[in-house]
């Protein structure tokens, strides 16, 4: 019973600084940053690894895009952002129980690239700016390419923070550390 209420007090205090995180995180966004350099990539792909309820976090980002939205305002391409940035929740479910340093910039670089890709395509067929050919797409990927750049540099530096702090929590605070960890690592002690 007591490794019970132990398991479930070190889950609490993780979600509760995976939360200050992303609301951090959402803060951020509505501060004045360059285009596309924001916390919301890292953010995702965070609250996909750390939250074992993918309701929850599904939900985060949600909540801190829609927060952001009410300050920076809403536009036409809000339902593909919005759904390019839950793929990138889905992305970082795959760094729940591995999250190395080239797993975690991987992932980076795949949120960063499904989001440039899914939102430039976006841009291309939602609005008339560019032709409805494949020169005009191709111009459209182009013309978001200094983007891309920000999006990816805001993301690394975001996931160097988040993830960086959460290893470094783990590492000198043993309580958040989950205890499945702790007692493969008393089981192997144990053994003569």
């Amino acid at each position: 019973m007591f490794q019970e209420k132990s398991s479930t007090h070190v889950f609490a205090l993780r979600a509760i600084l995976a939360a200050v995180m992303i609301i951090l995180a959402a803060v951020l966004r509505i501060v004045p940053h360059p285009w596309n350099f924001t916390p919301i990539g890292a953010m995702a792909l965070f609250s996909g690894a750390m939250f074992r309820d993918r309701r929850v976090a599904f939900l985060f980002p949600l909540m801190a895009l829609f927060a952001g939205d009410l300050f920076v305002g809403f536009h036409r391409l809000i339902p593909v952002v919005y759904a390019s940035f839950l793929l990138s929740v889905c992305i970082g479910t795959g760094l729940a129980n591995r999250r190395g340093i080239l797993r975690v910039g991987g992932a980076v670089f795949l949120g960063a690239l499904q989001f440039f890709l899914i939102t430039n395509f976006a841009v291309w067929q939602l609005f008339g700016t560019y032709p409805h050919t494949p020169a005009g797409l191709a111009a459209c990927y182009i013309a978001g390419l200094p983007f891309f750049g920000n999006a990816i540099a805001g993301d690394a530096l975001y996931a160097t923070l988040f993830f960086g702090t959460f290893a470094l929590a783990e590492k000198f605070f043993p309580t958040f550390r989950l205890q499945q960890e702790h007692s493969t690592f008393n089981q192997s002690q144990a053994r003569p």
